[in-house]
């Protein structure tokens, strides 16, 4: 089969089922994984499709933004394993700043017992955090309903009475080329200004916001540790080349 005909055959399967597995590639192509692997590497240099792990997926639109209902229903076991793995890397006396968001909301039934202090601008963080007993820390500002978060002049005004020794950050999109990035220009400020008052940055993310890029820029790749569930050797050996990264292992 030629390759602008095997390109098609991909495209129209993204369009129709938005993710596709490498397998279900190969047998509709009747190709190796080697080929299918390399039109993927081919389409998505042309800015066709992202790679994910074990296949491919569809493009997102740069504005395009989930509401945290939608969000807690996507990906719940591997955001549960990078939570857990993320709270264990908080210590007794930390001062930490934790991002709204449905990742970094399951880090706190982990944080529990914990001698900690935490900040946060997730409106939906604040009743779990208060039930583990937990002393937080809520910004002002201007509440965004999509996602439940503080945001604008007033969460950055409160946001710089504090430094922290850890921040714990949700991001709508990692790339090699164009960071960690989130829908909103006004919540990237937030997250990127938490990462400027920390000792220690980490970005929590699943494995579907890997080569994914969204509308406003958080920070460069090496500004953060990157904290992520399996994803394949290939990926890991590209994102290993640009910054600290944990792969939370099932």
């Amino acid at each position: 089969m030629l390759t602008a005909e095997r390109h098609r055959i991909i495209l129209e399967l993204l369009a129709e089922k938005e993710v596709v597995k490498l397998q279900e590639l190969v047998e509709a192509t009747h190709s190796s994984e080697s080929t299918i692997r390399r039109d993927l590497t081919q389409l998505e240099k042309e800015k066709k499709l992202r790679r994910v792990h074990g296949g491919a997926a569809l493009l997102h639109q740069k504005r395009e933004e989930l509401s945290v209902l939608e969000k807690s229903t996507k990906n719940m076991k591997e955001k549960k394993m990078i939570a857990e793995y993320a709270a264990s890397l908080v210590q007794d006396g930390d001062c930490i700043y934790l991002d709204a968001g449905t990742t970094t909301f399951e880090m706190i039934a982990h944080l529990r017992g914990k001698d900690i202090v935490v900040v946060t601008n997730g409106i939906m963080h604040v009743d779990a955090l208060l039930e583990h007993e937990i002393p937080t820390y809520l910004l002002g500002g201007f509440i965004k309903k999509k996602t439940k978060a503080l945001i604008g002049r007033g969460a950055l005004n409160a946001l710089e009475s504090y430094s922290f020794d850890k921040c714990f950050i949700g991001a709508n999109g990692i790339h090699l080329d164009y960071g960690y990035t989130t829908p909103d220009p006004e919540e990237a400020m937030v997250k990127r200004l938490a990462m400027k008052l920390s000792q220690h940055a980490y970005i929590l993310a699943d494995h579907s916001k890997l080569n994914e890029s969204t509308f406003a820029k958080i920070a460069d790749l090496e500004e953060a540790t990157l904290i992520v569930d399996e994803l394949d050797e290939e990926l890991l050996e590209l994102y290993e080349a640009k910054t600290a990264i944990e792969v939370v292992k099932r």
